[in-house]
Formats: structure tokens, sequence, C-alpha cells
């Protein structure tokens, strides 16, 4: 009875603080699809490129609709909001960015990007963000090259490659992301993973680290979720891993993960038979607890973490200990 009470209670809690975005704020550029309304836009890539240069905070607010369309943002300061019952979470979201382009087609990973983000201070709420190209090659979601981007409540699918993280600073929070093969990726990033769900759809890694050197970039994710997602692949059960090195370096932590997508025992993969690239990684756990690490016999590469020792890494020590100063405190 008390567990009940207790789980009703937090579900109230919930309820009480959760908030709608259904209106632009005001000065707002609007999206809107099918407007004909002066003043709006059709599509988020006009509205991202009638911003004026100027160097000001802009905000862009999408009513709800499917947008088929690449957006890149090369400005700073942009703040895009999705139209939303419940901004805490990406489930209530009605706005979703799609398109269907591979790596091969677009000329690079970062080309192939449904939404590409070049800019600093950029902020992300309440979208879907998909690449659709399904298996077979690389198709970016969302590719992140800029310094303090937020990305709140969201969710992000692709298959191969669906997040690129590469430069800057970056923090995922409260948000969905899904895919199979080297899902989050990327070569320089510095990046903070909280609250999130990652949902695995086929045989593969969620992680590829790209780190080439002994440089300060990591990925560290906190207290995420690892789930099957909706309609994997019959063969994904015991066939994925938390990561693979694309890069000498690799440097993942995973600190308080619950796992309920059975992985491969090894938890942690070679990048290839061949061509292993271990040699200098950190592949970090601590406190990895649910069915789907069951039995799990970790690689000698691999590390399991103390207590002290996984409090060195930390939101701080992924993207720097200004972080209250751009990052959305409502979301940690």
């Amino acid at each position: 009875m008390l567990l009940l009470y207790a789980a009703s209670l937090s579900v109230f809690i919930q309820l009480a603080f959760a908030a709608t975005r259904t209106s632009p704020p005001s000065g707002s550029y609007v999206v809107r699809s099918g407007t004909s309304t002066s003043g709006e836009y059709k599509t988020v890539a006009s509205a991202v490129a009638a911003l004026p240069n100027d160097g000001a905070e802009k905000v862009i607010f999408i009513y709800p609709g499917t947008y088929k369309e690449q957006v890149y943002i090369t400005r700073d300061s942009v703040t895009i909001y999705g139209y939303t019952s419940d901004t805490t979470s990406y489930s209530a979201n009605q706005v979703t960015l799609t398109q269907s382009v591979t790596a091969g087609d677009a000329g690079s990973n970062d080309a192939s990007g449904t939404l590409r983000i070049h800019g600093d201070n950029v902020s992300i709420y309440n979208i879907n963000i998909a690449n659709s190209y399904g298996k077979g090659t690389q198709a970016i979601a969302l590719s992140e090259y800029g310094s303090k981007v937020g990305v709140y409540a969201s969710k992000i699918t692709g298959y191969q490659d669906t997040l690129l993280v590469n430069d800057g600073t970056s923090v995922f929070l409260d948000s969905y992301i899904e895919g199979a093969t080297d899902f989050i990726f990327g070569r320089r990033g510095k990046a903070y993973f909280q609250g999130n769900t990652i949902a695995v759809s086929g045989k593969g890694y969620i992680t590829a680290s790209g780190r080439e050197s002994d440089d300060d970039t990591s990925y560290v994710f906190e207290s995420n979720t690892v789930v099957l997602a909706s309609g994997a692949a019959s063969d994904t059960s015991g066939g994925q891993y938390l990561g693979r090195p694309w890069g000498e370096y690799a440097k993942v932590i995973f600190k308080n993960t619950n796992v309920t997508a059975k992985l491969n025992p090894a938890i942690w993969s070679v990048w290839n038979s061949g061509d292993t690239r271990t040699g200098h990684v950190l592949f970090g756990e601590y406190n990895t607890v649910g069915s789907g690490v069951s039995g799990a016999s970790r690689p000698s590469f691999a590390t399991v973490l103390s207590s002290s020792q996984a409090s060195a890494y930390s939101i701080s020590s992924a993207v720097g200990s200004d972080y209250a100063s751009w990052v959305d405190a409502d979301y940690l």
C-alpha cells in the first residue's frame, strides 16, 4: 500500500510541475506548417535563415507538424521550442523534424544531418529529430559542432550514427536517443547525458568515441536507462555493447545506468578483431544495474570504477565548471 501511495505521489508531483508550451513567447519567429499568416514561416529552415546576424538572442517557436527538411544553424544564441503539452518529457512532443539523407549522398556525416548545429549557445526543446533512412549506412539525425549547446526533452532517432557529437560542449537531458550502430559518436566533443532513455533497435554499439589523443574530451553518462526499442530487430537481444573505440583514446563513462535491454556479456567491444584500438581507452562504469547486464564478464580494457573514482566524472568534468551559466537547471 505504501509503495502504491509513493508511486501515485510521484506521478502527481510530475503532473503538478509539468508545464505546457503551446504558444510562442513574445518576439518569437513562428513556424507553422502551411501557414499563410504574414510574418510566419512554413519551414524551420526559412525561420533560421530569417534570423538577423546581430548576435542578439533569438527564439523560434514551432507549431505541431512533421517538417520534412534539413536545418543548418550557424548563428549563435538561438533557442528553438517545439509545441508540447508537457515540457518535461519527450513523450508529449508534437513537432517532428525529419529527413532521409545518407552520408554517402551528402558528402560527409555532418552534411547528412537532419539538424546541424554549428553555432554556440543553442538550445533545443521538445523536438523530435529523425533521420529515417534506416539500416545500411551512416545517416545522422543530429550533428552537433557548437559550444554550450543544450538539448532538452527531445527525441533523436536513426539507425547508424544517429547522434554526432563532434566538437564543442553539449548536454542531452531528459531525452530519447535511438539507434543500433555507433549511434552516439564523434571525435572531439565534450558531452554530458543525464536522465535519457537510450533505445537500441539492432545489434551494435551505443557509443563510438573517436577521441584521438589524451585531451580533456569525454562522454559522461549519468542516470540513464538503456531499453529495447519498440520494433527492434529480433536478434538485438545480447548483441549490443555500451561502446567500442573509434579512436585509440576513446573515453566514455557510464554512471548509475539501468539496463533492461540485454547486452552482450562483454558490455564493451574492440573496434574490430583485426584493429582493436584499446591501448589507451577509458571505458568506465559505476553502478550499472538491471537485467540487461546479468552475467556480465567485462574485458581487461574496461574499468569498473569505485565510488571515489566515479565522483571525478560529472557534468563539470564533461562540459566545464561554468555549466550553470548555460545549462537549463530545470532538467538536471
